[in-house]
């Protein structure tokens, strides 16, 4: 393996999960970015069902905290983003297709969040029904948009190493 391959490797084995954040704006620009490369991930028959909500105010950062139980650290965040699906919007209208393409939009944009040194956090949304039933309420979404994911996103205040979770087990050849 070539030393430019192993660098891009090491990069994505860096990408960890950030939960704690140190006071700080991100950027109309930085976050313009992120999206940008959010928005750039595969997508079903190109149907880009992705819809980003943006929160910034503290008041809603504390409430997002408050319905998900594993996202206390949103409430210190710079900012967070709620990654969520349009369903009329979906290739063939499938909640499958949107899930995959939401899915992979938050790891485009964790990805982003990583080069430009900005640390963040995945936080689960879908499929846990208070979870949906509660952002559905506080963002005021539409029936048809499912919130699929949270972000906590802002300057790292922690620093993890890279590390790989490659396990052997887990690969099969040819057949199972």
């Amino acid at each position: 393996m070539s030393a430019t391959a192993a660098e891009h490797l090491n990069f994505l084995l860096g990408r960890r999960s950030i939960r704690a954040y140190k006071p700080g704006p991100i950027g109309e620009e930085t976050v313009r970015s992120l999206l940008e490369a959010a928005m750039s991930a595969p997508s079903a028959a190109a149907k880009d069902p992705w819809r980003f909500v943006l929160i910034r105010e503290r008041e809603g950062l504390v409430r997002m905290a408050n319905a998900l139980p594993n996202g206390q650290m949103i409430a210190e965040a710079g900012i967070g983003i709620v990654v969520c699906g349009d369903l009329e919007a979906a290739h063939d209208r499938q909640l499958s297709y949107l899930l995959q393409d939401c899915s992979a939009a938050i790891e485009n944009l964790l990805l982003a969040a990583h080069a430009v040194g900005l640390g963040a956090c995945w936080l689960g949304i879908h499929p846990r029904e208070q979870r949906l039933r509660t952002i559905r309420a506080l963002l005021s979404l539409p029936p048809q948009v499912i919130p699929v994911g949270g972000i906590a996103l802002g300057w790292p205040d922690e620093e993890k190493p890279a590390r790989s979770r490659f396990n052997s087990d887990f690969v099969h050849h040819e057949k199972w």
